[in-house]
């Protein structure tokens, strides 16, 4: 799930940040261009935690901007097929619903919700059990198990199940 990685990065900086405060300048920038960002390979960049090395400039010619070669330490987010996480939903419909764990987000087919299950439809969708007892709706918290993931370039998609022992709804916000 969390792994702490080193990875490089090129950052190219303006002229104008050229002096004492050039190091600060270049974590900054390199902090505002990775945390938050997806590689398929590696995952989501959750924080950048330590500046191993910064390379030698390159200037680039007729703009003045330099290249910098930074090795960096970072904290990133990738789930795998197997993984038992938490999540909130974020929308339920007759085909299933969607849920997210942190930039995660995640589908649970109507088929991979247990049986005595039955979607209901009205003013908040929701899937209840036939004694009303447990209900999945917007905003619920549920433990679910990642089935299978798809990786682009730039992002992670999931497939999940709450068909598993000690699957599903953790906090109803309407029992509240």
């Amino acid at each position: 799930m969390f792994f702490h990685i080193v990875l490089e990065r090129n950052t190219q900086l303006h002229p104008r940040h050229f002096g004492r405060g050039l190091r600060d300048s270049l974590v900054t920038k390199l902090m505002k261009e990775v945390e938050g960002t997806c590689s398929g390979r590696h995952g989501f960049v959750v924080a950048i935690t330590g500046i191993e090395k910064v390379g030698k400039g390159l200037i680039r010619d007729g703009t003045g901007f330099v290249t910098f070669p930074v090795k960096y330490q970072c904290v990133v987010f990738r789930p795998f097929k197997g993984e038992i996480l938490e999540a909130f939903v974020s929308m339920v419909n007759k085909m299933g619903f969607f849920a997210e764990a942190g930039p995660i987000q995640i589908f649970v087919s109507n088929h991979l919700i247990p049986d005595d299950m039955e979607f209901q439809s009205g003013d908040i969708p929701n899937y209840t059990t036939s004694d009303g007892s447990v209900k999945i709706q917007k905003d619920s918290e549920v433990r679910l198990k990642i089935i299978g993931t798809r990786v682009d370039a730039t992002e992670i998609f999931c497939v999940g199940t709450i068909k598993d022992d000690f699957m599903g709804v953790i906090n109803d916000p309407s029992a509240a």
